[in-house]
């Protein structure tokens, strides 16, 4: 039994920050990534250590809520300590953090399977760290959601700003106070998780073929792509275009990893590509993924046009372009962050399409889903564990 875990669960947390903690074989990453988080009133960080055997002692010891984790470190790595740490505390929830390198793609895919929530890229370099201005912000979102998270399912309560303010001093500087403004407001994945407790109504479905399957997905989405692509049936014929927000490197592995889990054919696009009947298409990280149409051929084309919805790959493109391309589309936006993929659904529907979404127990944040879902835009609102048959069945018509 961990030393505080007894009383920590024998009555509902306080409304106290959420507690994290670091592992990380370099004390000035460690350092930095506690000047990023503790700007936020409502993050404390309760241990930073450097390697994992000193996590997994630590973790023994101390009520921790949110991991970030480290893969290269020594004595024991991220990787080989993930396990242990989720056999001292199953809930805790653990976002591993890398430098964006194929071998690192690999290992982080390879621990979403094995129970970690999230996978966070470090910037190659301190100097580049400090001066990324969405690095700081992300790691703070991805902190808040995955505490909020961890707080609903055990009914214990979210921080206030007014329990946090009095612990924690105002930020010294400029990037801390940014870092500060940025986590001021509630983040997506805070706002749409509280929506999602109300109602929703649902649309009925179109009773039309499917010209094209478009699927979304963000954090958690690779475990939820590959149960859904598994369990489609085979005969289905229409091409499938996948969004997945993640770097480059990321993108590469994962389809590898879609072909090896699923047992369909998934590349990661390139322009120029001709889609093709029965075949996954994967957006690659850093492009929006569209389609257009060249005689009687749909072909990709990519773009680095600015983010939408602070994201590039993202939903929306993709699913305006196969509207166009195509006609009618089933869209399906599985877990993740944010609202990318709303205002997409809300022109496939218009257009005579239909929507899928995952729904709330099912998925790791009800951020994207939760939005098509709010909108009034699905036909569906189903577990991960249903969807692939959904779709099965909607793309017949």
């Amino acid at each position: 039994m961990r030393g505080q875990s007894a009383s920590a669960d024998a009555k509902p947390r306080s409304t106290d920050p959420y507690r994290v903690m670091l592992v990380d074989d370099s004390a000035v990453i460690r350092g930095l990534f506690t000047r990023f988080l503790e700007a936020d009133p409502d993050v404390k960080i309760v241990a930073s250590v450097g390697d994992g055997q000193r996590a997994i002692d630590t973790l023994k010891n101390n009520d921790v809520e949110i991991i970030v984790l480290d893969i290269e470190m020594p004595r024991m790595d991220g990787i080989t300590a993930l396990p242990e740490l989720l056999k001292v505390n199953p809930g805790v929830q653990v976002v591993m953090a890398s430098t964006l390198t194929a071998r690192n793609a690999e290992i982080s895919l390879r621990a979403l399977a094995l129970g970690a929530r999230d996978y966070l890229t470090k910037p190659s370099s301190t100097s580049e760290m400090t001066g990324a201005a969405d690095f700081p912000s992300d790691l703070l979102s991805k902190v808040k959601a995955f505490g909020a998270q961890s707080r609903r399912k055990s009914g214990a309560a979210a921080p206030t700003a007014a329990s946090g303010a009095a612990r924690t001093p105002a930020p010294k500087s400029a990037l801390a106070a940014a870092a500060a403004r940025s986590a001021a407001r509630p983040s997506s994945a805070a706002r749409s998780s509280a929506a999602a407790r109300t109602d929703y109504t649902l649309r009925k479905p179109s009773g039309r073929r499917a010209d094209v399957i478009g699927i979304g997905s963000s954090t958690g989405g690779p475990q939820a792509l590959f149960r859904v692509l598994t369990d489609l049936t085979k005969t289905i014929k229409q091409p499938i275009l996948v969004t997945q927000h993640m770097p480059p490197t990321f993108t590469t592995i994962l389809a590898e990893h879609i072909t090896k889990t699923s047992g369909w054919v998934c590349s990661e696009a390139k322009t120029g590509d001709v889609v093709s009947p029965g075949r996954i298409y994967l957006a690659p990280g850093g492009y929006h993924m569209t389609v257009k149409t060249e005689g009687v051929e749909k072909v990709i084309a990519l773009n680095q046009d600015p983010p939408e919805n602070f994201c590039r790959p993202a939903v929306d493109p993709m699913m305006r372009s196969l509207i166009k391309a195509y006609g009618r589309v089933l869209a399906v936006i599985l877990t993740g962050m944010g609202h990318d993929g709303r205002e997409g659904c809300r022109a496939v529907v218009e257009a005579g399409g239909d929507v899928v979404a995952q729904d709330e127990q099912s998925s790791v944040v009800w951020g994207m889903p939760g939005a098509v879902a709010q909108a009034g835009l699905c036909c569906e609102v189903l577990p991960v564990s249903e969807i692939g048959a959904s779709v099965s069945r909607l793309a017949r018509g």
